[in-house]
């Protein structure tokens, strides 16, 4: 991989930082399937609207999102499913990790089990004595 300018790097880190708000990624997951309007997601994430509407708003100036209205309803939707893509990776790594540390403990556990079956006491001395 060639080093990558200044100027992508913060766009990246940009990129990075409107995926790293929980309200955001509760949205986006939201409106996986199908565009939604803002009542719908206020009702979906039990939040205020006031809330809802400034993370849309970010994510829309951002491009992760499409609007449009209608009536006095606006509808919002993913305008790039590739996004998913991505959390799907970091999601599927994470799961991997959460397995090795279990994978670990379990084996420490076990150690740990075998290697003070009763029989010697943490000190190093058999109990009763």
């Amino acid at each position: 991989m060639e080093p990558v300018s200044t100027e992508v790097v913060q766009q990246v880190a940009e990129y990075f930082s409107i995926l790293s708000e929980p309200m955001r990624l509760r949205l986006l997951n939201l409106l996986r399937h199908q565009e939604k309007c803002v009542q719908e997601l206020v009702e979906a994430t039990e939040t205020s609207q006031a809330n809802v509407s400034k993370h849309l708003k970010v994510m829309l100036q951002a491009g992760f999102l499409t609007r449009r209205t209608e009536g006095t309803s606006a509808y919002y939707s993913v305008s790039d499913e590739l996004i998913f893509d991505l959390c799907q990776l970091v999601c599927d790594r994470i799961a991997s990790r959460i397995e090795e540390q279990a994978q670990h403990f379990r084996a420490f556990s076990l150690a740990a089990h075998n290697g003070h079956n009763g029989s010697i006491s943490s000190n190093g001395t058999k109990p009763g004595l």
